[in-house]
C-alpha cells in the first residue's frame, strides 16, 4: 500500500522528462512511483488531480523569510502552502552574526525546506540598506568559518550592489564577496539595480556558476542598449555561464527589458520572486503569480515550471530536489491553470493583459499537505511605494 496518491493530473517534471497525464505514488515520504495509471485502492490516501497540474514543488531562489529579525522577512510556510514552494533559499537575510537564529527560529521551525545564501556583511539585512556601508562589516574569516559550520544550510553567497548598498564604498564589498565565494568554493549571487558601481564593472567579477539576480530590472543596470535592444553583456554573460535570475520584489522587474529578451529567445535561467514584506503585497504577490506573468509574454508552461523547479535546483547544486524523479523527496505542488481576462504589472505598474494564471490548490512536502494557516501581520514600516498602493 503506498501512502498516498495523487491521481489523474498532468504530470510536469522536466528533470525527468515527464510532461503528459500521469498518477504519482508516495511512500515514506519519497517519490514511489510516476505512472500512467495507478490503482486508487494500492493507497491509503488520495488526492484528484484530474483537470490540474501536477509539478514538483517549486524552488524559489530568490527570497527573504527571515521574520521579525530582518525589515525584509516574512514568514515561509504560511506562503508556502498557498503557494507552491516547497524550498526556500534566502537570499542573504542572515549575515554571521544573525545566523544561529536564522537556523534556530527559522529553518528548524518550518516545514518547507529552508537554504540560504550567506550575507558578506555580518549584519545580514537587519535595516532596508546600507550593508555595506561600513566594511568593518565585512569580515571574511568569520563568514567563511559561518559557511563552513554549515555547509547543510548554506549554498552561496550574497552581495547587493548598488548605489544605497555600497555608498561611499564603490566596488570593494562585490570583490570581498568574490575572494570569499572562491574561498569556500560556492555560487555568488549579485543583486543589481542602479549604480554606481557600473554594470560593467560588476559583470567583470562574475564567474561561471554565478547568479545574477534581478537580472530584468529597469534601472540603470538594465541589459538594454539605447535602443531598446538587448545588451551585448547580458549575450556575454550568458556565454560566460552565469545565471539570469529575475528576484521579481518591488523594484526589480521591467516588463521593457523582459520583452527585449524574450524577442531575441533569451529567456531568464531562474524565475524567482524576491518575496519580502512589501513585495507579497503586490505587485508580485507570489511565485504562481510571477510565473504567470512569463506565460503571459509566450513562455511555454513546460519553461515555466522549468525556470522554478529544476533550473534552480541546479543552481543550487541540489539535483535531488525539484523533481519528482523515483526516490526524490516527495515535495509536490497542484495548480489550476486558470483562464480569463486578468492583468498583470511590473514593478513600474505597467500593464499587461493575460489570459492564464496559475493558482495552487495543494502543497506537499515530504508527501504531507502543508496546511493553510493564517500569515502573520505585516511589519508597520512595509509600506508599499505610492505608486504601487
Amino acid at each position: 500500500m503506498y501512502d498516498l496518491l495523487v491521481s489523474g493530473g498532468h504530470v510536469i517534471d522536466p528533470a525527468s522528462g515527464v510532461d503528459g497525464l500521469a498518477d504519482l505514488a508516495v511512500q515514506d515520504g519519497r517519490v514511489a512511483l510516476v505512472a500512467p495509471q495507478i490503482d486508487r485502492g494500492m493507497a491509503r490516501k488520495s488526492i484528484d488531480a484530474a483537470g490540474q497540474i501536477v509539478t514538483p514543488g517549486l524552488i524559489d531562489l530568490h527570497t527573504h523569510i527571515y521574520w521579525g529579525v530582518t525589515y525584509w522577512g516574512v514568514e515561509a510556510d504560511p506562503v508556502a502552502a498557498r503557494s507552491g514552494v516547497t524550498t526556500w533559499l534566502d537570499a542573504g537575510s542572515a549575515g554571521a552574526y544573525s545566523f544561529p537564529g536564522f537556523r534556530r527560529y527559522v529553518r528548524d521551525a518550518s516545514r518547507a525546506r529552508i537554504f540560504c545564501m550567506l550575507n558578506l556583511s555580518a549584519i545580514g539585512l537587519i535595516a532596508p540598506t546600507w550593508e555595506f556601508t561600513n566594511l568593518d562589516y565585512c569580515d571574511l574569516g568569520l563568514a567563511a568559518q559561518t559557511v563552513e559550520e554549515n555547509r547543510d544550510m548554506v549554498l552561496g553567497i550574497k552581495a547587493r550592489i548598488d548605489s544605497n548598498t555600497t555608498r561611499g564604498v564603490g566596488l570593494r564589498p562585490l570583490e570581498l564577496a568574490r575572494d570569499l565565494a572562491d574561498r569556500v568554493d560556492l555560487p555568488l549571487m549579485v543583486h543589481i539595480g542602479s549604480g554606481p558601481p557600473s554594470m560593467s564593472a560588476i559583470s567583470d567579477l562574475l564567474r561561471p556558476g554565478d547568479i545574477l539576480t534581478h537580472c530584468f530590472t529597469g534601472g540603470n543596470h538594465r541589459l538594454l542598449t539605447e535602443d531598446g535592444r538587448l545588451s551585448p553583456l547580458a549575450h556575454e554573460l550568458r556565454a560566460r555561464g552565469v545565471l539570469l535570475d529575475i528576484g521579481h520584489g518591488t523594484g526589480s522587474f521591467s516588463y521593457q527589458v523582459a520583452e527585449a529578451a524574450l524577442a531575441e529567445g533569451v529567456l531568464p535561467d531562474v524565475i524567482s520572486s524576491d518575496i519580502h514584506q512589501l513585495s507579497v503585497q503586490g505587485p508580485m504577490f507570489d511565485l504562481p503569480t510571477t510565473l504567470s506573468k512569463f506565460l503571459n509574454l509566450g513562455v511555454g508552461l513546460s519553461d515555466v515550471i522549468d525556470r522554478a523547479t529544476r533550473r534552480p535546483a541546479a543552481a543550487m547544486r541540489r539535483p535531488d530536489l525539484g523533481t519528482l524523479g523515483v526516490g526524490a523527496p516527495a515535495d509536490v505542488a497542484i495548480f489550476r491553470l486558470e483562464e480569463g481576462d486578468f492583468t498583470f504589472h511590473d514593478v513600474a505598474m505597467s500593464p499587461r493583459a493575460g489570459t492564464r494564471r496559475l493558482a495552487c490548490t495543494h502543497t506537499l512536502v515530504d508527501g504531507v499537505p502543508l496546511p493553510r494557516t493564517p500569515e502573520l501581520p505585516l511589519a508597520f514600516w512595509a509600506t508599499l511605494p505610492e505608486h504601487q498602493r
